[in-house]
């Protein structure tokens, strides 16, 4: 065999950025890579998060979670690593997550529309479709992470204490306003 055969340094390349971006997931580090909208409204997930929680550390580990795997992702899509059918994917992800956008402005605004079923199957709806996204480009861990930040929004208290409990409406109303702000520019 030739010196070299089998190497691929655009793959070594890659790696070494997903590696090294995942080791690298500070809040000053995701700066970099977030606009001032969408790093307000993780903000924002942080507080709600750390309130729902009581805990600071659980909020700080899953708000580090989303940020790895949404740099992981857009590093892969960055380099044009998914195929035709995970791009078809990508499009009916970023669809349902539109959709399910507009549905938490919408059970947030409107009183009484709040429907928790409804809102468990569309997170779940968009965690398996992500899973099949990054299924063959992540490692298990990083898929348990994305796991783990898709459960955390899917426990029916958390939904219950957002849509419901007045003690989170401030903290919600400024999340609502940074989706419509990420919506009407065409990020979300």
């Amino acid at each position: 065999a030739e010196p070299g055969a089998g190497f691929d340094s655009r793959g070594l390349g890659l790696r070494a950025q997903k590696k090294l971006l995942g080791k690298m997931s500070s809040k000053k580090i995701a700066m970099s890579f977030i606009d001032e909208t969408t790093g307000r409204l993780l903000d924002n997930a942080h507080r709600l998060l750390r309130q729902y929680k009581g805990s600071k550390k659980e909020a700080d580990k899953l708000l580090k979670y989303i940020i790895k795997s949404v740099v992981k992702i857009g590093i892969l899509y960055k380099n044009d690593q998914f195929n035709r059918e995970e791009l078809n994917n990508i499009d009916q992800f970023k669809q349902k997550f539109h959709a399910l956008a507009m549905t938490v402005v919408s059970f947030h605004q409107v009183d009484f529309t709040y429907d928790k079923a409804f809102m468990r199957q569309s997170v779940e709806e968009c965690r398996q479709l992500l899973q099949t996204i990054i299924e063959r480009h992540l490692t298990d861990k990083s898929k348990s992470r994305v796991d783990l930040v898709f459960h955390t929004f899917y426990e029916p208290e958390l939904l219950d204490a957002v849509f419901t409990d007045k003690t989170y409406k401030s903290l919600m109303e400024s999340v609502v306003i940074d989706l419509n702000t990420l919506m009407d520019e065409g990020n979300l």
